[in-house]
């Protein structure tokens, strides 16, 4: 799966974990890994002027969400014809994501990945017009972020073990790292 990002908002934030974040969602709906997504990050300028240009809507909004092609679920990746469909595009504004962060009581990061799994979702043709969607959408939405968000803890918690690992074989000597001041070689 291919997904391009580009920050244009003046925020710095973590876009890899943005990506991952796409990704996962993308996955856990089974969505072709031919698949394309392009995720544009903006300031509030930018999304005021798209919200009210293709939502006739005053003011910025969070996320916004562009779909470009239907994907065909029943073609085989394998299969000859198989190109790449794409998806379309998420646009975030952080800067007015960070209000809804603070109000909701979590950081940034956690609010783009929420807004980004929901921008997924509407790309995949998930709506919350009616109550009924939007309990449906919001369901998914929390399942797929709950999940995203344990599966990076568990990384996470991977990752310190490695590294207290490595420290404790190194202090005693284990240490299978090869050193190349010493000529060692992998």
């Amino acid at each position: 799966m291919s997904i391009e990002i580009a920050n244009e908002s003046g925020v710095n934030v973590d876009e890899t974990s943005i990506v991952s974040a796409a990704r996962y969602a993308l996955d856990k709906m089974e969505v072709s890994p031919l698949a394309e997504l392009s995720i544009l990050l903006v300031t509030l300028d930018v999304m005021e002027d798209l919200h009210e240009r293709w939502m006739d809507l005053p003011g910025p909004t969070d996320v916004m969400a562009f779909p470009m092609d239907e994907l065909d679920s029943s073609r085989r990746p394998d299969a000859p014809d198989a190109s790449p469909a794409l998806l379309g595009d998420i646009v975030l504004c952080p800067a007015f994501a960070k209000d809804q962060a603070k109000t909701a009581g979590h950081s940034l990061m956690d609010e783009l990945h929420l807004l980004t799994v929901h921008g997924c979702l509407h790309l995949l043709g998930y709506d919350h017009a009616e109550p009924a969607e939007e309990r449906e959408m919001f369901a998914l939405q929390k399942r797929i972020l709950g999940e995203y968000q344990d599966a990076v803890a568990a990384l996470e918690k991977r990752n310190a073990q490695r590294n207290t690992d490595d420290r404790v074989l190194g202090i005693a000597g284990l240490d299978t790292t090869p050193d190349p001041a010493a000529g060692e070689t992998p």
